[in-house]
C-alpha cells in the first residue's frame, strides 16, 4: 500500500510540473501527461515500478468521463443525433475494421486479422474528448460529428466482446485471479447473453430514472455535501461493477446512466461533484500510458512498430475523410474530423488483453500492437497542433490574398470598424434612423455572410491608414470602434488620433480595465459592451416583478446617470494604488442607493431634461 501511495504521489507531482509547461508551449494537457509518464516511467527516471497497477486504477477516469458526457446528453438529443451516430460512426468502424483487417490478413489468419481490424478501428475517447473540451470545440458541428463517431465506437465494444472469443484459434489461457471473478457471457447461449445484457441495462435505467432521485433527495436534505459526493461515486462504482460482472464495458454503463440522469434536477450537482475526480484520474491515466511505453520492445522492433503506428494513422485518416465526404462535410471540417480520430484508443489495451486470454491472439502479436497504439495516441495531440498551425496559416494567407474592397465613400459621415455581434446591432440601429455608416470588417467569411443579409460591409484591416483614407476618414465626423480585441482598438485609435485628431471616436470596452485604458487615450465616448444589456435585463426583471414599466425604465435611466458619474470619479482613482481604488469603489457603491432614492423624489419632467444634456467626462 505504501508503494502504491508513493507511486500515486509521483504521478500527481509529475502532472503538476509537466502539464503547465506543456500548456505554456501550446502542446495541450494530454501531451503533457504523456511526456510526464515517459519521464517518470521505467525507461525514464524509473520513479514508478508497477505501471499496470496504477493504470487499472486510473482507467476509472475514463469511466467517470463518459458518465459526465452522458449527463450532458439528453435522450431527445441522442435521438436527433441518431443519423451521425449510426451513419458516420457505423461506416467508420465498418470501413476501418475491413481495411485494417485486409492488410493484417496478408500476415495472419483471417480470424486474427478480423480481431485486429475491429480493435484498431476504435479511437481514443478520453484523448479526443479532453482535447475538444480544452479547445472549446465540443459544441461545434465538427465537434459533434467527432463525438458521434466516438459514441458509436464505445457502443461497438459490446458486440466486439461477444464476437472476439468466437475468433479463437488456440486454447484459452489460464485466467488470473482477477479475471476469474468476472463472468464471460460469451460462454452462455445467445438467448442468455441477450437476457443478461438487457437485464443489466434495465437495472441501470431503473436506478437512474427512479431509484436515484428519492435517494439523492434524502441526501440533499441533510445539506452535507460529502454525503452527496459519496452517493454519486457509489453509483458510478456500482454501475461499473455491474457492467464488469456481466462482461460489458463499465464506461458504456456509466454513459447510459448519465444519459438517463440528464433530465434529473440533480444533474448539475452530480457533474460538479464528480468532475474533479474525473480530471485527476483521467490525467494520471494518460501518464500511465506514457510510463507504460516499452522502449526495450520498441527498440527491438522499431521499424515494425513505427510502421504499424504510421500505417494506422494514414489508413484511418483516409477512411475518416471518405466518411466525411459521403456525409458531405465541408473540406475544412473533413480534415479536422479525420485528423482528430486517426489514432488508436484506450479500449485497445483492454481488448488486446481480452483476445490474448481468450486464445485469439498471441502475446508476440499483441505487444507490438499495444506499443503502436500508444505511439499513435502520443502523436495525436502533436498532429492536432500541426493541423491548427496549418489551418491558421492558410486562413492568414487567404486574408492576405484578398484585396481590400473598393469603398464608395460618398456622403458617409460615420465609419464603423468591426461588424461582429455588437457592431451589427449598432449598424442596424444607425441604418434604421437614416445614418448609413461605412462598415469595415477583417473577417472575410463574416463579410460574405453579412452581405447576403443585405448589409453594405467592406473587407479590410481598419488599422491600415490607406484603407481608412479610402473609407473617407478625412471627411467623416465619427469613428465607431466596435472590435472585441483591445489591442486592435488601441492601435486603431492611436492611428486615427495621430493623423486625424479632429474626428470624434466612440469605442466599446470589454470590461472596466479596458474602459479606463480607452479613457486614457481621450476617446470621446466609451461604453462597456455588456453594460447596456445588463441595464435592459434589470429593467425587464423589475417589470416581471410587478413594477410599472415606465417606472422600471425611469429607474434604469437614473442608475445609468449615476453610474456614469461614478466611473468618471473612479477613473481618477484607478491610477492610484489598488487599496485606494477599492476604498473609493466601495464608497461610491454604498452612496449609490442613497443617491437613487434622492433622485426618485425629484420631478420626472426635471429628470427627463437632464437626459437631453451632455454627460461629462466622455462616458455614455
Amino acid at each position: 500500500m505504501d508503494s502504491f501511495l508513493f507511486q500515486f504521489f509521483i504521478f500527481l507531482l509529475a502532472s503538476v510540473i509537466t502539464v503547465p509547461i506543456a500548456h505554456k508551449l501550446g502542446l495541450g494537457s494530454v501531451l503533457g501527461y504523456l511526456i510526464a509518464g515517459i519521464i517518470i516511467g521505467p525507461f525514464g527516471f524509473s520513479l514508478v515500478a508497477d505501471v499496470d497497477l496504477v493504470m487499472h486504477f486510473t482507467e476509472f477516469g475514463v469511466v467517470m468521463m463518459l458518465f459526465l458526457v452522458g449527463l450532458e446528453l439528453k435522450p431527445s438529443l441522442l435521438i436527433k443525433m441518431r443519423t451521425p451516430i449510426l451513419g458516420m460512426g457505423g461506416l467508420q468502424v465498418a470501413f476501418s475494421a475491413i481495411a485494417i483487417g485486409m492488410i493484417a490478413s496478408i500476415f495472419l489468419v483471417w480470424q486474427q486479422a478480423l480481431a485486429i481490424g475491429m480493435i484498431l478501428a476504435l479511437s481514443s475517447t478520453a484523448l479526443v474528448v479532453q482535447t475538444l473540451k480544452e479547445k472549446g470545440l465540443m459544441s461545434t458541428h465538427s465537434g459533434r460529428s467527432v463525438f458521434s463517431v466516438l459514441l458509436f465506437q464505445d457502443l461497438a465494444v459490446i458486440p466486439m466482446l461477444a464476437l472476439l472469443p468466437l475468433l479463437a484459434t488456440r486454447g484459452i489461457y489460464e485466467k488470473t485471479e482477477i479475471e476469474t471473478t468476472l463472468i464471460n457471457i460469451s460462454s452462455f447461449p445467445i438467448y442468455m447473453q441477450l437476457f443478461i445484457i438487457f437485464f443489466a441495462i434495465g437495472i441501470i435505467f431503473f436506478v437512474g430514472k427512479y431509484a436515484s432521485r428519492p435517494i439523492f433527495r434524502i441526501i440533499a436534505q441533510t445539506h452535507i455535501r460529502e454525503l452527496f459526493i459519496a452517493a454519486a461515486l457509489a453509483m458510478v462504482v456500482g454501475i461499473s461493477l455491474l457492467m464488469t460482472v456481466v462482461g460489458l464495458s463499465p464506461a458504456l454503463g456509466t454513459f447510459l446512466a448519465g444519459v438517463v440522469l440528464a433530465d434529473s434536477e440533480y444533474r448539475h450537482e452530480l457533474e460538479s461533484d464528480i468532475e474533479p475526480f474525473k480530471g485527476i484520474l483521467l490525467g494520471i491515466f494518460f501518464i500511465s500510458i506514457g510510463a507504460g511505453f516499452d522502449f526495450h520492445l520498441i527498440s527491438q522492433h522499431i521499424l515494425l512498430i513505427l510502421g504499424i503506428s504510421f500505417g494506422l494513422v494514414v489508413v484511418k485518416f483516409l477512411i475518416l475523410f471518405l466518411v466525411s465526404w459521403i456525409f458531405k462535410m465541408p473540406k475544412k471540417e473533413s480534415a479536422f474530423f479525420a485528423i482528430t480520430l486517426a489514432q488508436g484508443g484506450e479500449f485497445a489495451f483492454v481488448l488486446f488483453q481480452f483476445t490474448k486470454v481468450n486464445g485469439v491472439l498471441d502475446a508476440e502479436i499483441t505487444e507490438p500492437l499495444i506499443s503502436a497504439v500508444a505511439i499513435s495516441m502520443f502523436f495525436a495531440p502533436i498532429l492536432f497542433k500541426v493541423y491548427e498551425k496549418i489551418s491558421r496559416k492558410n486562413q492568414k494567407e487567404k486574408k492576405e490574398e484578398l484585396e481590400s474592397d473598393k469603398i464608395n465613400k460618398n456622403g458617409h459621415k460615420v465609419i464603423l470598424a468591426g461588424f461582429g455581434r455588437l457592431g451589427t446591432d449598432i449598424g442596424r440601429f444607425l441604418i434604421s434612423v437614416g445614418v448609413k455608416p461605412v462598415i469595415l470588417d477583417y473577417d472575410a467569411s463574416n463579410v460574405e455572410i453579412l452581405r447576403k443579409f443585405g448589409f453594405e460591409v467592406y473587407y479590410g484591416d481598419a488599422t491600415r491608414l490607406d484603407l481608412l483614407e479610402s473609407a473617407g476618414v478625412s471627411d467623416a465626423e465619427i469613428l465607431i470602434v466596435s472590435t472585441n480585441d483591445i489591442e486592435i482598438s488601441r492601435k486603431l485609435i492611436a492611428l486615427v488620433k495621430k493623423h486625424y485628431p479632429n474626428i470624434l471616436i466612440v469605442a466599446n470596452a470589454k470590461n472596466m480595465d479596458s474602459t479606463y485604458e480607452l479613457m486614457d487615450m481621450k476617446v470621446d465616448r466609451v461604453r462597456e459592451e455588456t453594460f447596456g444589456t445588463a441595464l435592459r435585463m434589470g429593467q425587464d426583471i423589475l417589470t416581471l416583478m410587478g413594477v410599472d414599466p415606465y417606472e422600471a425604465y425611469r429607474l434604469m435611466r437614473i442608475f445609468r446617470k449615476h453610474n456614469d458619474e461614478m466611473i468618471a470619479e473612479l477613473y481618477q482613482k484607478h491610477k492610484e494604488d489598488l487599496e485606494s481604488y477599492i476604498s473609493a469603489y466601495q464608497l461610491q457603491m454604498s452612496s449609490l442607493e442613497e443617491l437613487m432614492k434622492s433622485d426618485l423624489e425629484m420631478n420626472t419632467e426635471e429628470i427627463d431634461k437632464v437626459w437631453t444634456g451632455n454627460t461629462k467626462d466622455g462616458v455614455l
